[in-house]
């Protein structure tokens, strides 16, 4: 385990091993600190970027992230779409809006990975279609989200046709390729947090009868595919994640029915396709990932021969170095930590206080707009 309590102090810094540089494949970052996707809601409503969200991703290659992973950006035009004003990569013109900023995050000695999102049966929002579609006709649970504009129950999904998941695999592709076009160094496939890829592993919501349902190689079939058609897209050179959970946007407490013996098949199928890291994320990602033994990120680790990525309250620097100080993970994102503090590797380097996560930031709407009027004492409106 690497909480606080049981880190070992070395002969150097302890939090030294979140800056030394680490290669994934052929890309080699400055040190161990990623940027988390994170939702903002703040493109056009055509999910073009912003200057807004240039400055908000500059903000955190200027203040010594190593990489910085874009939120989620829809893949297709037709229901990949989860949230209105959400950030897309679906056609030329989206991908151009994101070359200056790739070019400014690099310019501050950054990596910039695009993470290639299909919102599925949690679809709340979309300018393209009024229904939803999902591995099968199963509600989802819990109630949408009001900061990213939902209200309600979510809907009733329609059960994918092959034709529907050949199109969402295309788009993955097709996202891809205008991400590479467009600069970035790399592209996360989100397989986590209740999305479709996720939806299509997850037993309950997963009834298919077909080659993508029943045990765990063909839940997975879909995240296949999905990594192949990036692959076969971008190349060999080009970074390809995929970022894995078990906990949901919907059911946080989701957990694994095969407890360990799961994880092992799950991360031995997944530790096996054309891809360069796994990114983990749990809610505190050194706790034990089934009520006792092994935690998340260190299961991956165990299961699988690329580095491990690992997500979830990891703000507390001692606490993030020692998941790599014992081999848990290679390199560790931040959430809520980056957006309180998005020079939180300069802070550390210098010895400098952190500002505690204020929730107000994410309300009424979690959008940068709200952010900045909360920041200055303004308070916002839902819109």
């Amino acid at each position: 385990m690497a909480g606080r309590g049981n880190y070992v102090q070395r002969d150097r810094a302890p939090t030294a091993a979140l800056f030394t540089p680490l290669k994934v494949a052929e890309l080699t970052l400055r040190n161990r600190l990623a940027v988390a996707p994170m939702t903002r809601v703040s493109a056009t409503s055509e999910g073009n970027p912003t200057q807004r969200m240039s400055d908000y991703y500059a903000a955190f290659a200027e203040g010594g992230f190593g990489l910085v992973i874009t939120e989620g950006l829809y893949t297709d035009k037709a229901y990949s779409q989860g949230y209105l004003f959400q950030p897309g990569l679906s056609d030329e013109a989206q991908g151009d809006g994101w070359r200056p900023i790739v070019e400014r995050v690099h310019g501050q000695g950054a990596r910039m990975i695009a993470q290639l999102m299909h919102a599925g049966a949690l679809s709340q929002g979309s300018i393209y279609r009024k229904d939803t579609r999902g591995p099968s006709a199963v509600r989802p649970k819990g109630q949408q989200m009001a900061f990213y504009r939902g209200t309600g129950e979510y809907p009733m999904p329609v059960a994918m046709s092959r034709g529907e998941i050949s199109e969402a695999v295309g788009g993955f592709a097709k996202a891809a390729r205008l991400a590479k076009e467009s600069g970035f160094d790399g592209v996360e496939i989100h397989g986590a947090n209740g999305y479709l890829l996720d939806q299509f592993l997850t037993e309950g919501i997963n009834l298919r009868d077909d080659r993508y349902g029943g045990d765990i190689e063909a839940r997975l079939r879909l995240i296949a595919e999905v990594a192949q058609a990036v692959r076969d897209a971008v190349g060999p050179q080009f970074v390809v994640g995929v970022r894995i959970s078990q906990g949901k946007v919907n059911d946080f407490v989701h957990k694994w029915s095969g407890s360990e013996d799961e994880a092992a098949r799950i991360f031995g199928l997944v530790g096996r396709l054309p891809i360069d890291y796994l990114h983990t994320t749990e809610f505190e990602a050194w706790r034990p990932a089934f009520g006792a033994g092994a935690s998340l990120t260190a299961l991956a680790k165990k299961h699988v021969a690329i580095p491990v990525l690992a997500n979830g309250s990891l703000h507390d620097p001692e606490q993030a170095a020692g998941l790599i100080e014992s081999s848990e993970a290679d390199f560790i994102s931040l959430g809520r930590g980056a957006l309180t503090n998005p020079d939180w590797p300069r802070r550390v380097t210098a010895g400098a206080s952190l500002e505690a996560f204020d929730p107000g930031i994410l309300s009424p709407i979690a959008d940068l707009e709200n952010a900045d009027k909360h920041r200055a004492g303004i308070v916002p409106v839902a819109s």
